[in-house]
Formats: C-alpha cells, sequence, structure tokens
C-alpha cells in the first residue's frame, strides 16, 4: 500500500499581542497612580492650610501683645496679616486684588454677621493709610475679630 501524505497544514502563529487594550492590570495600576496623586494634592493642602492657620494664631498673639508697636502700627500690620493668611489660604489669583469692599466682603463671607463690612472691621481699609488712629477706633475689637475669622477659617475648610 502506497501511503498517501495527510493533508496537514502549515504552522501558524498567533497573533502577536498588540498594544492596546492594555491588561487590566495596568488600568489598575493607572488608577491607583491617579488616586495616589490625588490623596497627595489634598494632604498636602490640607497640612498647608492647618500650618498657615497656626502661624497666623501666632503671628496674631505676638502682634497683640508686642509693645513697641503703637495701636496705629499695630492695625496696619494686622491688615496685612489677614492679606497673607487669606493669599495662603486660597489661591493668589483670586485675592491679591481685592480691595476696598471687594476684600471686606470676602472676609466677611466665613462670618454670619458681616462684621467687617458693618462693623469695626471696616477700619481695615482705612486705617493703613492714615499715620494715626482715629479717636473712636477699638484696637482690641480688631484683634477680638480677625481671631474670630481664623477660626471661622478653620471650621470652614476641613
Amino acid at each position: 500500500m502506497n501511503p498517501q501524505p495527510l493533508p496537514l497544514r502549515d504552522i501558524h502563529l498567533p497573533e502577536p499581542i498588540g498594544f492596546w487594550p492594555p491588561a487590566l492590570g495596568w488600568w489598575l495600576a493607572a488608577l491607583g497612580v491617579v488616586i495616589l496623586l490625588v490623596s497627595m494634592v489634598w494632604l498636602i493642602r490640607r497640612l498647608t492650610r492647618k500650618t498657615a492657620l497656626k502661624s497666623a494664631r501666632r503671628l496674631l498673639a505676638d502682634l497683640k501683645q508686642d509693645p513697641s508697636l503703637d495701636p496705629a502700627e499695630k492695625v496696619s500690620r494686622l491688615s496685612v496679616l489677614l492679606r497673607r493668611v487669606t493669599i495662603s489660604l486660597a489661591s493668589r489669583e483670586q485675592i491679591a486684588g481685592l480691595t476696598g469692599q471687594a476684600w471686606l466682603d470676602h472676609l466677611d463671607a466665613s462670618l454670619p454677621d458681616k462684621p467687617f463690612s458693618n462693623g469695626i472691621g471696616r477700619q481695615l481699609i482705612e486705617i493703613p493709610y492714615r499715620n494715626e488712629l482715629p479717636p473712636d477706633t477699638d484696637v482690641l475689637a480688631l484683634f477680638e475679630l480677625c481671631e474670630r475669622w481664623l477660626k471661622a477659617q478653620k471650621r470652614n475648610k476641613r
């Protein structure tokens, strides 16, 4: 008997593995990196905010107790301190350009009774440009208002 050759086909290699779509492990790794980055940004902002508020409270207490400054200079430095704290808590682009009533409205946003626009806080936009304090200025009340504002910042943005 004459053996017939078997009808065998050539060996077919599988298609090469393509770049797309990635395997499930790569998707999970990418998701993990995104979650890690978002968590780090959140943590850095939180730590920076806490540090800024702690430093502001300490600087406010130091300014209040400084016997070498006259009351007009204290109020002027108080205004600068509030501006610095606000810029460190929010973005510079939003805060740096605020002046006058817009600045007071921003400070009032975290307090219910609008003490900056309608109360003693209004003097923060006037006193830094004067050589002396008006006779009706209560410097201690201004410091108390600023302490209250700092406490409100801590509560508002946890």
